[in-house]
């Protein structure tokens, strides 16, 4: 009699490492993103190119330093802006990475430790990455020598990677609430005004450097930050090639620590984000609601009654709440004093440089409708002749002065210090206070003349589509117009210079402002009837966006 045999159950399957699991995870989202479209491959490539080309030549450039006695000089103080540059990027590209964003798995049960093993390794997929090996390789081959010196540059480099990495995501995990709020996108948007002042602060370090003698002039800069991880590594290369082992294991050593530690705070960012609930949308708007009480209060008793202390406090407001007009006046507050300053720490500057500011800061009149967009008709609707145009226009106008007035004069003020001459101070804050009341004027009539729109939906788009003509004309064509406004001034300044009467240009101070304000009003005397008169044209204007 045959017994029946039970079947052996068939052995289960083993199950992915997690590490493995992300990994994949990445390449495929990777993969997908590009197939979206045309276009963000080629970018995706572009950037490939690029960053390849730029990471062969800093190799090159650190090669060809190699037996440069100051070689680590270089070396170490790169690797340390190189791990700054890692620690700002997820605050200012906080959708570089988005696939990545741990808040998406908060409802997926993992535990903390596998967790920050897999997105580490899936971090290390992409561009910056490679990048970095390539910089952190180069950075190391530079100040090594000899066999111990070669093995030390082995162990930095991975260190060096795997800091900066952690570096990032440990940030990006412990601002992740804010990076996905409001004030996360208000940084993006302002991504674009750190490159450029990055860029001038490298332009005027590179031509500090020229003038100090070389490379040896980063040796305090190298001393600082050869103690602080992960270019503590590249040192330690450095203090081995040197056979002074016994600093070259205390720098690994401490950024190996430094690993760790990014890594346990990243792990207990991790756990914070997956258990605590997130009360972003009932505790932060009573906090919101409760601060606009007290700042509406505050507002209310410095500005004046009426309509124009209410169309101040609304412009104000756009200027701190509104992501796209707090851009444009960082942008300018910041631009409008860099150039002047860097100009003048350079000894190759002028004190009228500080006019640079009030043309910066002027823009701001430009374009006054675009911001409201399509709610620009609430306006509308409160103004009926051109008396009310005018006290609109007046009020955004002393709106912009409350931050231009002190801001322009606190410019000319520094660049005076800067020079050391004092003594043309007054000439030149008459200069800017015309040129400011001057952009004030071109300013109006363009805003009611030339209005576009302004698109909410992007961060990097500023005009909508078909609009960029009314733009250009808009700010190019006034402030050519204000430029020949200020001629009386600007030959005034001329005159006195070349007659030698030196004596009497302090009274471009009362002249010049007197000037500005006299052309300021008349500009929006001439703006507010074509203003009240083209509202259904300026509404269906600012409204395409």
């Amino acid at each position: 009699m045959k017994t029946a045999t039970s079947a052996s159950p068939a052995p289960a399957a083993e199950a992915p490492s997690l590490t493995s699991v992300f990994v994949r995870l990445k390449l495929a989202l990777l993969r997908n993103g590009l197939r979206q479209s045309a276009g963000r491959t080629v970018a995706y490539v572009t950037s490939i190119v690029v960053a390849a080309v730029f990471a062969a030549g800093m190799v090159l450039a650190f090669v060809l330093l190699r037996g440069n006695e100051d070689a680590a000089s270089v070396a170490v103080p790169m690797t340390a802006v190189l791990a700054l540059a890692w620690t700002v990027m997820p605050l200012f590209v906080p959708s570089g990475d988005e696939t990545l964003d741990p808040s998406r798995l908060v409802m997926l049960p993992l535990r903390p430790r596998p967790l920050v093993r897999a997105l580490l390794v899936a971090s290390l997929v992409g561009i910056g990455p490679l990048f970095t090996v390539c910089m952190a390789l180069g950075a190391a081959l530079a100040p090594a020598r000899g066999a111990a010196g070669i093995v030390v540059a082995v162990l930095a480099v991975p260190l060096v990677t795997l800091v900066c990495v952690a570096l990032s995501r440990a940030v990006a995990a412990a601002n992740v609430r804010l990076l996905t709020s409001r004030k996360g996108r208000d940084l993006a948007v302002l991504s674009g005004l750190v490159i450029a002042v990055g860029i001038q602060l490298v332009n005027f370090g590179a031509q500090r450097l020229s003038r100090a003698g070389g490379l040896s002039a980063l040796e305090p800069a190298a001393e600082l930050t050869g103690w602080l991880p992960p270019a503590s590594a590249v040192a330690a290369v450095d203090a081995a090639s040197a056979g002074d082992y016994p600093s070259a294991v205390a720098r690994l050593l401490l950024t190996v620590a430094a690993l760790g530690a990014l890594l346990f705070w990243w792990q207990r960012s991790l756990v914070k984000l997956m258990t605590t609930p997130d009360g972003s949308t009932i505790g932060a708007a009573g906090e919101a609601s409760t601060k606009d009480r007290v700042g509406g209060g505050l507002l209310n008793r410095l500005l004046p009654g009426g309509r124009t202390g209410t169309v101040m406090e609304r412009s104000l407001r756009y200027i701190w709440r509104d992501p796209k007009t707090k851009a444009a006046w960082i942008t300018s507050l910041a631009i409008g004093l860099i150039v002047p300053m860097v100009n003048a720490l350079q000894g190759t500057g002028s004190i009228y440089f500080a006019c640079f500011a009030s043309g910066m800061l002027g823009i701001q009149m430009y374009n006054q409708f675009g911001q409201d967009t399509s709610a620009f008709w609430m306006v509308a609707q409160t103004i009926s002749t051109t008396a009310d145009a005018y006290a609109e226009l007046r009020a955004r106008a002393l709106a912009l002065l409350t931050i231009t007035l002190p801001y322009t004069a606190l410019v000319t003020a520094a660049t005076a210090a800067v020079l050391g001459d004092w003594q043309a101070l007054p000439q030149a804050l008459g200069l800017a206070f015309a040129l400011l009341g001057a952009m004030l004027a071109t300013g109006a009539v363009a805003s009611a003349s030339f209005p576009y729109s302004i698109p909410q939906d992007s961060a990097y788009k500023n005009v909508a589509p078909g609009q960029a003509g009314l733009a250009w004309i808009s700010i190019l064509g006034g402030m050519l117009a204000a430029a020949v406004l200020c001629a009386p001034v600007i030959g005034a300044t001329i005159f006195l210079h070349l007659t030698d009467r030196e004596s009497l240009l302090w009274i471009l101070l009362p002249g010049g402002t007197a000037y500005g304000a006299l052309i300021a009003w008349a500009g929006l005397r001439m703006a507010a009837p074509r203003t009240a008169r083209r509202l259904p044209e300026i509404l269906a204007a600012v409204s395409k966006g």
